[in-house]
């Protein structure tokens, strides 16, 4: 981040020159359309879903399309989830206006980590928390066969496929192993169990917000990203990071674009350091997931939105480095992804149909970014046009930076759809890519910022009290 909490620009003046006008009625009624046609979207996708499903369950989703169950129910965690949702929407925008920046930047990450736990903890300690990263699938069932790490790295693609002997769980299995080695690592150092794992989940995987902000206060301008903050401390998405591995993906993502993000725009001290970091983070990211490789396209835009390809160099030359050590333990990425392709069509994605999922994933990723977000890609996307020809006419204003970001998270989300990799169960694995999609909230005018934060809230609220979701 930059060396003082004075901001880079004027943000009021670039927010007027940037953003929607408050008194835009016609954009507000757009907005609402747009919210309306997603709510009619998850419908189909529900009413679809539960008659492809049937009485076998054959999408293996019990209530399509999220990876959940109809059961309505309160818990520990409700009082406190109430507590900061009505805090965030009564004093978020307020507080996000006056706190100085790096203040601000702290209080948005133990904000959301508040959300997140207490969402977490509807569902109890032992089912929202602990018992999470221990299911059947997930990764601390095989911290034991990783007592000799490189030897595990050595065998790894030997127990990818269903028939293969002692055959991995499915999220071990459908991962490269930087997830798996990092539980191994807190293992070893003495935060073993699921309760643990989980906290790490949370806390790393709220610091995405913080990500964002940094992000998008250098792309586009601090304004905006104090427009932004808010809706990133109420991320509906909070409900599958906590406690999911994919909320800790999601984290090392955002991290890997901001740190990109400030060397490309030279905002910190030592440029070519930021750059080497981003470029660490970027090498373990596609350790972490193989669909993750996309976001070279969202990195892509970051250097040409900034203008620069300084970093490239320690950019790469850091991205090197966590392939570098898989390799020489005896991991074969490439030999791992194929057998990967191979075992997911060993699984449910030989049922799951992809006419379907392929736009009820986008329904499920209603879930996740809220109605609040649709209306806000609504006017990114109406926006877009112009904010290309700005871009391309040397900069663009602030909210057009902005826009060319979301676009290329909405590019490499697509992607990701398309690919027929990613059938089901989105709203938790494209939790890297949302994250940065709840940036375009600060395209929304300020005179309804909170009944749109409200909006927030209660979807996040309600999905997590009337369902009883798989993370």
């Amino acid at each position: 981040m930059s060396t003082d909490d004075r901001p880079r620009t004027r943000p009021d003046l670039s927010a007027a020159r940037g953003a929607p006008r408050a008194d835009d009625r016609s954009g507000t009624r757009r907005d609402l359309v747009a919210a309306a046609l997603a709510v009619l979207l998850v419908a189909a996708a529900v009413g679809v879903g539960l008659a492809l499903n049937g009485d076998d369950n054959r999408l293996f989703l019990r209530w399509p399309p999220l990876s959940a169950r109809w059961s309505p129910h309160l818990g520990p965690g409700t009082p406190a989830a109430l507590a900061v949702a009505a805090a965030v929407v009564a004093c978020g925008p307020g507080l996000a206006r006056r706190l100085p920046w790096r203040t601000l930047l702290v209080s948005a990450w133990g904000a959301a980590m508040a959300w997140t736990w207490s969402l977490a903890l509807v569902d109890g300690w032992g089912r929202g928390v602990a018992g999470q990263l221990t299911a059947k699938n997930e990764y601390l069932r095989v911290i034991d066969r990783f007592a000799d790490v490189p030897a595990a790295l050595r065998g790894f693609t030997g127990h990818i496929l269903m028939d293969s002997p002692d055959n991995w769980p499915a999220h071990v299995a459908g991962h490269p192993p930087g997830a798996t080695v990092t539980f191994v690592l807190l293992d070893r150092v003495g935060l073993g169990g699921g309760g643990w794992a989980g906290a790490f989940c949370i806390t790393v995987g709220a610091s995405a917000v913080a990500a964002v902000l940094v992000t998008v206060r250098t792309l586009a301008d601090e304004s905006l990203a104090r427009r932004a903050a808010p809706f990133l401390v109420l991320a509906p998405g909070a409900v599958w990071v906590g406690a999911s591995a994919d909320g800790y993906f999601a984290a090392v993502t955002a991290w890997t674009t901001a740190l990109l993000a400030l060397a490309a725009t030279r905002s910190v001290r030592r440029p070519a350091a930021a750059a080497l970091g981003a470029g660490l983070l970027s090498g373990l990211t596609v350790y972490l997931s193989y669909g993750l490789g996309l976001f070279a396209l969202v990195a892509a835009a970051v250097l040409l939105l900034a203008r620069s390809a300084r970093p490239l160099p320690p950019f790469l030359a850091g991205a090197v480095v966590v392939p570098l050590v898989f390799a020489l333990l005896g991991f074969d990425w490439w030999e791992a992804y194929h057998l990967l392709v191979e075992r997911y069509y060993q699984g449910a994605a030989s049922d799951r149909p992809y006419g379907y999922f392929v736009w009820a994933n986008l329904a499920a990723t209603v879930f996740a970014v809220g109605l609040a977000t649709v209306a806000g890609l609504r006017r990114t996307l109406a926006r877009a046009p112009s904010a290309v020809r700005g871009l391309r006419s040397g900069g663009g204003l602030p909210a057009d930076r902005l826009v060319g970001l979301v676009l290329a998270v909405l590019l490499a989300l697509v992607a990701a759809d398309l690919s027929g990799m990613s059938k089901a169960e989105t709203e938790r694995i494209w939790l890297p890519f949302t994250v940065f999609l709840l940036a375009a909230n600060a395209l929304l005018p300020a005179d309804r910022r909170r009944w749109w934060l409200g909006a927030q809230a209660g979807g996040a609220l309600l999905v997590n009290h009337l369902l009883l979701t798989s993370w």
